[in-house]
């Protein structure tokens, strides 16, 4: 009887540990203070209360458990993705805004906007290791695929710094254009992508070199340039198609990564922000600031399907699929 018991508990166990592949969309708000989560069908199920300002956020690579940088608490809420409940908190430095996990999950790599500081923390032991002073209000912070390099945004400087992750120094200090904001990594170019707000324009980074290769605009029609103001940005997992909101401008650029085409403006909600894909790719989800909703967008025709009321400010769309 006992062998029985043992052995349908452990029959239990994967169940209850890992909330893979819920189809769970997540949605932070910045003014509201709280998590919007949808069902795969876009019904909304809960809103989890968080700390003040929930911005980022990042699952762990188990996918059970949901980490959210609180700006205005200076603490990364942790959530159970099964259970939706607020489990752990880690303090952190003035306004955490932007992170990214090490590659064994031990350390947490945080932008600190008020302190000017890229912010090591130690996970299990929940103090910071490290500070890596950088250019004032930093926000984006990406790890290389090798793992060897940071790269962190500099809002004030219009820079990026190029961080040994190991050592936690910088290297390198990259000028690119007025307000930059966020990352991503193309997988078979090697390029960095970065997003600069507020001169309307995407700065591709030759990795290798660390050297600027091209410098991207994007104008939809009826807007003029200084309306533009790009930050989120998404791939496709096979590097050939780019996700570019553009913020004030209310649209999302659809783009061959590539070879760098425009292919479709998208009208969505006020103040495109964040921008996430499923994992089947064929709808992309967008949070927009300024009108509280997010925008469903079909992959397949690049045309809005519809919007979904969500709380005050939303920030960021994370997807557990």
């Amino acid at each position: 009887m006992r062998n029985l018991l043992f052995a349908l508990l452990f029959s239990l166990l994967p169940l209850s540990a890992s909330a893979l592949d819920t189809g769970r969309i997540f949605v932070s708000n910045e003014k509201s203070h709280d998590i919007y989560v949808f069902d795969p069908d876009y019904n909304l199920i809960k809103k989890i209360e968080t700390s003040r300002r929930p911005r980022d956020m990042k699952f762990n690579a188990a996918r059970t458990l949901l980490y959210v940088a609180c700006g205005d608490d200076d603490i990364i809420d942790v959530i159970d993705v099964e259970t939706l409940e607020i489990v752990d908190g880690i303090p952190t430095g003035p306004s955490p805004e932007v992170f990214e996990f090490s590659p064994d999950e031990s350390q947490i790599y945080v932008s600190n906007e008020e302190d000017s500081m890229l912010e090591i923390i130690d996970v299990e032991v929940r103090i910071t290791v490290h500070d890596v002073p950088t250019g004032a209000e930093p926000e984006g912070v990406i790890v290389s695929p090798d793992s060897d390099t940071l790269y962190v945004t500099s809002e004030v400087a219009d820079m990026v710094h190029v961080v040994d992750r190991v050592n936690g120094v910088v290297t390198n200090n990259i000028i690119v254009g007025t307000r930059p904001r966020r990352f991503i990594i193309t997988p078979d170019t090697n390029e960095l992508w970065v997003s600069a707000e507020l001169s309307s324009e995407i700065y591709v980074i030759d990795r290798t070199t660390e050297e600027i290769t091209e410098v991207l605009e994007f104008l939809p029609p009826g807007f003029r340039p200084e309306d533009v103001t790009p930050v989120g940005m998404a791939l496709t997992r096979d590097g050939k198609i780019g996700l570019i909101s553009l913020g004030r401008a209310n649209h999302v650029a659809v783009i061959d990564a590539l070879t760098k085409e425009i292919l479709a403006y998208v009208l969505v909600g006020n103040r495109a922000w964040s921008v996430a894909l499923t994992s089947d790719e064929k709808i992309a989800v967008v949070a927009n600031g300024l009108s509280d909703d997010i925008t469903l967008i079909d992959m397949e025709t690049y045309r809005p399907i519809r919007s979904i009321p969500v709380g005050r400010v939303p920030h960021t769309v994370v997807i557990d699929d």
